[in-house]
């Protein structure tokens, strides 16, 4: 049966070291440890990025509230989105805004092999760049879930792993365009990478509205901080 321990522990050591980067989800301590994976920057700057699509639905929305604002901002695209609707992924990019990747299915790193984890975000890359014409800088794992798999994979393939320093929750049914700006400001906004959805496929079905409903919310506190708004490419 040593054997056997042995196997087990050398099992459990393996999952333990693929795991452990996911402690960098924790806000805290992802800001104070890793500044650069929370997206901290420029201190006059606010990043902006929405994770989940593009979507015909909501999408569209999206881009028009952009430009009535001024505003710019990084999509995080799943692959499985963008091949559902690849014209959305060059209206992104048609409209001013960057386009990263967030995988191809929006399933965790924590419930996949290195391996998988890493041919998924390979496809996302292919499809992604295809639609819209542009190769993404950025990776965010689906729910912003790290492992070593993910890390290597991405470093592999070129793109910059990158998560928040505050979200609005605005993924949740009882969300309010109050309560995301709110939770927003519990974050970091100066310097800060702010992260919210435009699409509900991963969310409570209609969200994506409480969402677009808080970005003039969101304005008004942005301009009373003096920040400019823009993507990633802007923001290092």
């Amino acid at each position: 049966m040593r054997w056997f321990a042995g196997a087990a522990g050398v099992g459990l050591g393996m999952a333990a070291v693929h795991a452990a980067p996911s402690l960098a989800w924790i806000d805290p301590l992802r800001c104070s440890l890793t500044p650069r994976l929370a997206g901290l920057g420029d201190l006059g700057h606010l990043a902006l990025t929405f994770d989940d699509g593009p979507d015909p639905a909501s999408t569209p929305q999206f881009l028009d509230e952009l430009d009535a604002l001024g505003w710019r901002a990084t999509f995080f695209l799943l692959g499985s989105m963008t091949a559902a609707s690849p014209g959305l992924a060059g209206d992104i990019v048609a409209a001013g805004h960057e386009v990263a990747v967030h995988g191809y299915d929006h399933v965790g790193s924590l419930r996949r092999t290195p391996g998988m984890v890493a041919r998924d975000l390979d496809r996302a890359i292919d499809v992604i760049a295809g639609a819209s014409g542009r190769q993404p800088r950025w990776y965010r794992p689906p729910f912003g879930e790290l492992s070593a798999g993910a890390l290597l994979a991405g470093r592999r393939a070129g793109v910059k792993t990158v998560l928040w320093s505050a979200w609005g929750r605005d993924w949740r049914p009882e969300a309010t365009p109050v309560s995301v700006v709110s939770d927003l400001q519990r974050g970091i906004l100066a310097g800060g990478t702010v992260l919210l959805h435009d699409s509900d496929c991963a969310s409570a079905p209609g969200s994506w509205k409480t969402t677009l409903a808080s970005l003039p919310l969101l304005a008004e506190v942005v301009d009373l901080m003096g920040l400019r708004v823009g993507p990633l490419a802007d923001h290092r």
